[in-house]
């Protein structure tokens, strides 16, 4: 059976087969259509002995997932490279205790960035947790690899990553599927067993010598896996190429471009690196130039495979600058580093666009109430020393024209931290810190902790808009739904503040600006932590309302509307301003700030 599947579909796929009994992980671009779609098949399929939950961090998931596989369970652990960072503490203690159900680790990493705040390279991180990695260059190999990875992981009871990138997460491929169905593998049932599963430092340390003598084994039987990933191994040229990833696809079409074809070692499994391979390839060579992206892994794994075996190859890469340090690869891009590396002719370039694209910075949709929430506490705070600390989430795009309203931006609940930092830095200061709804189960509980504990005084703005939107819509504990659809327990915001020990939380719809500002004037004054819950859903949670539109009889141009909120929806038109009735969510924040009462609802100003 063959299905046009994503990368991410495709490797949900390749986990279902494997029997994989319990997924679990926190949604982030570009890893978050691989649970989305297993919760997908559950339903469609009635898979009632599988198990899918959005955990509310990476931490937590990881923890989870672990101790499924403790009782011999498959399970699938997902998020992106940033997430890693919040899953490593649980992540660096599970490779010393081990797994007995197979236990596979997606980690997308997101080159360029496109989407994320850091461009590092899981491949580092496996060779730091000695946890081995697939490294899959097309979505098919993605598909296979899941189950080649669980069979990994059951043999030598440790968790495996698999570490597709953007391009090989949201590709399109063909992928050939089992005419079989899809199935969960039973656990073995948990087996009590304190000297295995109870984590001490000496069976840290015995453990630790079993994963440096199971990872020396693994180059070798890595190395025949990897066997049939060299290519053109007669070529006469004394130059080859090697890859790993999806750059080695880049790499062969780049090769094809320019008409090359030099020896060719692609590499599968970074970690542990197949080192008896890489020899087979080194020999009789001169020089190797190793296409990758981000961090040089391949490159430096090659120089010390030279260095171990004695031999007089020269390892060209990012570290002798013949490939860019950062960002993604291309095939363009390829072609032309080969070329230049193998004395050809660069292929020629077709022609630039004669009318240039135009330039689309990244800003919230028409509509959005984070907008209004920015508004109405940059309007209550004029005149007065105040710091914005921002978080990850679509609230981010606050930092942008005409608001400015977001100072600072780290990672995954550090605005609430962060305030606090800058508070006992400056005392006068009034310090905001702006979290989503999703965002504030995710890390913002413990900074919420710490400042009630530290009595500092700060404002904490929850931007609720019942979902978790940047990443596509996905529940969390604020929205009263799981990752399968079904009904859960809606943990209120307001409650677990004041669980905590804040004492003045208001609840305010953004949108009605008076309230709003009101409820910031009061939280800025309050000693201690106070915190506002600007509640208002997303604008893809619901239609539009009854658009607005401007009376061009009453506009006088002043264009205060665009200035003050930049709402794509708000258009000059000529002299004046319209509204593009296709963007327009009807929202009304454009009409409070209108100051000759020009704007409103069609029927309002006839």
């Amino acid at each position: 059976m063959k299905m046009l599947l994503m990368g991410n579909e495709a490797i949900a796929y390749g986990a279902l087969y494997a029997g994989v009994g319990v997924v679990t992980g926190y949604p982030g671009t570009p890893s978050t259509e691989v649970l989305e779609t297993i919760a997908k098949q559950k339903r469609i399929h009635n898979l009632q002995d599988l198990y899918v939950e959005w955990s509310i961090n990476e931490k937590s998931a990881m923890e989870v997932a672990a101790g499924a596989s403790y009782a011999g369970m498959r399970t699938l652990v997902t998020m992106k490279q940033v997430g890693l960072n919040v899953a490593s503490d649980a992540l660096m203690s599970l490779e010393y205790v081990g797994v007995e159900g197979g236990m596979v680790i997606l980690v997308a990493d997101d080159p360029g960035p496109i989407s994320s705040q850091t461009e590092q390279d899981t491949r580092r991180f496996a060779a730091f947790s000695k946890v081995p990695v697939f490294d899959p260059s097309t979505p098919e190999e993605a598909f296979e690899m899941v189950a080649e990875a669980y069979e990994l992981s059951e043999t030598y009871h440790t968790p495996v990553f698999l570490r597709p990138t953007t391009r090989i997460c949201h590709a399109n491929a063909v992928i050939d599927l089992p005419e079989v169905p899809f199935h969960v593998k039973p656990a073995k049932g948990f087996v009590k067993d304190s000297e295995r599963w109870v984590i001490f430092p000496k069976l840290s340390y015995q453990n630790h010598l079993k994963i440096e003598e199971r990872n020396d084994r693994l180059t070798e039987i890595l190395s025949d896996y990897n066997k049939n990933i060299i290519v053109n191994c007669d070529a006469p040229s004394k130059k080859a190429i090697a890859a790993s990833g999806v750059s080695a696809a880049y790499a062969r079409e780049g090769l094809e471009l320019i008409g090359a074809a030099p020896r060719f070692l692609k590499i599968a499994t970074p970690f542990p690196f197949p080192e008896l391979l890489a020899k087979q390839f080194l020999e009789g060579l001169d020089e190797v130039l190793v296409y990758e992206e981000l961090d040089p892994v391949i490159e430096q794994n090659l120089a010390l495979v030279c260095h171990k075996y004695d031999l007089n190859v020269k390892i060209r890469g990012k570290l002798t600058g013949d490939v860019v340090r950062a960002g993604e690869n291309s095939t363009e891009a390829a072609a032309e580093v080969f070329a230049a590396y193998l004395g050809l002719k660069p292929p020629v370039k077709g022609e630039s666009p004669k009318i240039p694209l135009p330039v689309r910075p990244p800003g919230l949709c028409a509509g959005c109430p984070h907008r209004a929430s920015f508004y109405a506490v940059k309007k209550a705070m004029e005149g007065r020393r105040a710091v914005f600390a921002g978080d990850i989430g679509c609230y981010t795009l606050g930092n942008a024209k005409p608001l400015d309203m977001t100072d600072t931006c780290l990672c995954m609940g550090a605005g609430i931290t962060v305030a606090q930092g800058i508070k006992r830095a400056e005392p006068d200061t009034v310090c905001f810190s702006f979290t989503g709804d999703s965002t504030f189960y995710h890390t913002g509980l413990a900074g919420i902790a710490n400042a009630v504990y530290n009595q500092t005084q700060m404002v904490a703005v929850i931007l609720d808009n019942s979902t978790t939107a940047m990443t596509g819509h996905q529940p969390n504990p604020n929205t009263g739904r799981r990752a399968d659809g079904e009904v859960a327990q809606v943990i209120d915001i307001e409650g677990v503040l004041k669980g905590l020990g804040v004492e003045d939380v208001q609840v305010v719809n953004p949108l009605n600006q008076q309230a709003a500002r009101a409820a910031v004037l009061h939280a800025a004054d309050v000693k201690g932590v106070s915190a506002i819950i600007f509640r208002a859903p997303c604008i893809a949670l619901f239609k539009p309302k009854d658009r607005l539109v401007v009376n061009k009889e009453n506009c006088i141009g002043c264009k205060v509307c665009i200035m003050e909120l930049g709402c794509p929806a708000i258009v000059k038109d000529g002299e004046k301003v319209k509204i593009d009735q296709n963007l327009c969510h009807g929202c009304g924040l454009c009409q409070d700030v209108c100051l000759t009462g020009a704007i409103g609802q069609k029927g309002e100003l006839l």
